[in-house]
């Protein structure tokens, strides 16, 4: 029997505040979340404000089963929002209030400890943009076996510089084709899609990257090899968090022993159901996504 494989995500926990309601949320809680649900052991370093918000964030967070040791009170800063604009499509633009509880993270021996012992670190390039959280996680990056990054640009809260320090850090990569084109562009580099993805992995002599073009599909290089899955075609309620379900799906199959190709098809099909949903976690589970792609 497999055993369980886990991930720890440190980063924003928040509220996403959707025309529809508040939606718990935050790129790597999403991906914790989504994690769970196929059967990882999944777990979050980040912190939420002491108010009402923030009690209900950690009871959700306890009621779909991530543990929130880690996740502590900060009694300055209130529990993160987004205010989340949806375009005619459904794709989102987000409007991200700062500062807030998880703009000040902190690690201690137990934090380290669980990092050092799981199989995946994650985390996006958002949490860095307090020069605390960056200097908490760089010494938590050398203590992880595996370390995912999700590139996830939100402007105005990134630079060249430290895009550069994290893709240097790191083993796995995921970005989207606009992120994939702003980092191209620093370097001036053109071609077709396997040279630019290959210039990437080289310079940064990265073991894996994924790109990911929405309704285009995915791709994924790993040793050299490209990968290419293409998308399902849905009716879109809304792109929140389909891309952290997207890492997720990867991680958790990648995680298995799954082939590449594998990997894609099972994670473009979890993007494209999750975009069906309203907000960035609705119910998922492996036999759901199955179904998904033999009905498609």
């Amino acid at each position: 029997m497999a055993s369980i494989k886990s991930i720890i995500c440190f980063g924003e926990v928040l509220w996403d505040m959707l025309p529809s309601g508040k939606v718990a949320g935050g790129a790597p809680m999403n991906v914790a979340y989504h994690a769970k649900q196929f059967g990882m052991d999944a777990q979050m370093i980040s912190a939420v404000g002491n108010d009402d918000l923030g009690k209900e964030l950690v009871g959700f967070l306890q009621q779909k089963g991530i543990p929130t040791d880690f996740i502590h009170t900060n009694y300055t800063f209130d529990t993160s929002t987004v205010q989340v604009t949806l375009n005619e499509k459904g794709s989102a633009s987000y409007e991200i209030v700062e500062p807030v509880a998880w703009d000040f993270l902190f690690v201690d021996d137990n934090r380290n400890k669980a990092v050092s012992q799981a199989d995946f670190l994650l985390f996006g390039s958002l949490v860095c943009r307090n020069k605390t959280n960056l200097t908490t996680l760089l010494p938590l990056i050398e203590k992880a076996r595996k370390v995912v990054f999700d590139v996830n640009l939100r402007p105005p809260f990134y630079s060249q510089s430290l895009i550069e320090t994290l893709l240097q850090k790191v083993d796995i990569v995921k970005m989207n084709d606009e992120e994939l084109e702003i980092i191209l562009n620093w370097y001036g580099i053109k071609g077709d899609l396997a040279n630019q993805l290959a210039f990437v992995m080289e310079k940064f002599m990265l073991d894996t990257l994924i790109m990911t073009q929405g309704k285009h599909g995915a791709f994924c290089m790993h040793e050299g090899v490209l990968y290419s899955q293409k998308s399902f075609p849905v009716t879109v309620k809304d792109t929140v968090g389909s891309g952290d379900a997207f890492l997720a799906a990867f991680l958790y199959k990648m995680s298995n022993g799954a082939s590449w190709q594998s990997c894609l098809e099972f994670a473009c099909a979890t993007g494209a159901f999750v975009a069906t949903q309203s907000g960035g976690t609705p119910a998922i589970s492996k036999n759901r996504v199955l179904d998904f792609i033999s009905n498609n």
